[in-house]
């Protein structure tokens, strides 16, 4: 019999202010990604790490939000599989950027990028789910996993689109913000299309030894968030600098 899920909606809504502001981020460095001349070259790889790195705490969303359901068992992560998907979703998002940021903006490479992305971001959610360790046995809805991926995928091209097309604060806000539920609609299409099956108590190796829950979930959201703003802080600043210098 299927278990029931139930949701700490404290979590939820954490897990979407970080995607957001993850967003936020990744798109305003993006947009600062030069032409990859040899003169440029160390600005835009700068600029495309960052960019990744702020599209790889989408990870951290993910992460909280699985912290936030509540399966009714215990639950453990395993650790390498964990640091795996981080891994992954870093590496799709440095792709994806480099595809669409470098050279003149086309549709064929915001296709590129939107699915290099949003398959990094599906790769990352199902290798977390993987992660999971309890006394039961899971199964997915094939229709509803390939949903979530087209999500993801259509999610990183919309966002993309508008930050390379819209530029202004208001803009790329509103790109974060739809980046950033785009991403929670993947991530909770994924969690729906997941059916959880008693395994009669029985817990696989290695439980003991995997990362809990507790307040995992709030202390990764306050990690995520304090880099995050620290990059928005070096990056604002730095455009200030090259400013004044220009003058």
């Amino acid at each position: 019999m299927s278990m029931q899920l139930s949701y700490d909606w404290l979590l939820v809504l954490l897990s979407y202010a970080v995607s957001v502001l993850g967003s936020f981020t990744a798109l305003q460095l993006a947009v600062a990604i030069p032409l990859v001349t040899n003169h440029h070259q160390k600005t835009a790889a700068v600029a495309m790490a960052g960019g990744a790195m702020g599209l790889g705490a989408i990870w951290a969303m993910h992460f909280i939000a699985m912290l936030a359901c509540d399966t009714g068992m215990q639950v453990t992560y395993d650790p390498s599989l964990t640091a795996l998907s981080a891994l992954v979703a870093f590496a799709a998002c440095s792709a994806g950027l480099m595809i669409v940021g470098s050279g003149r903006f086309s549709g064929l490479k915001l296709l590129a990028a939107g699915t290099c992305m949003g398959l990094g971001v599906g790769s990352m959610h199902y290798l977390g789910m993987r992660a999971m360790m309890m006394s039961a046995i899971l199964s997915y809805d094939t229709g509803l996993v390939m949903l979530s991926l087209v999500i993801a995928i259509v999610a990183s091209m919309v966002a993309l689109w508008l930050a390379f097309n819209l530029r202004g604060p208001w803009q790329m806000s509103a790109s974060a913000l739809v980046m950033g539920a785009a991403v929670c609609g993947m991530h909770y299409t994924g969690m729906k299309a997941a059916s959880f099956y008693d395994n009669d108590g029985q817990l696989p190796d290695g439980y003991a030894d995997g990362l809990r829950g507790g307040d995992l979930g709030l202390t990764i959201f306050a990690i995520a968030t304090t880099l995050l703003v620290l990059m928005l802080v070096l990056y604002y600043w730095r455009q200030r600098y090259r400013s004044s210098l220009s003058i």
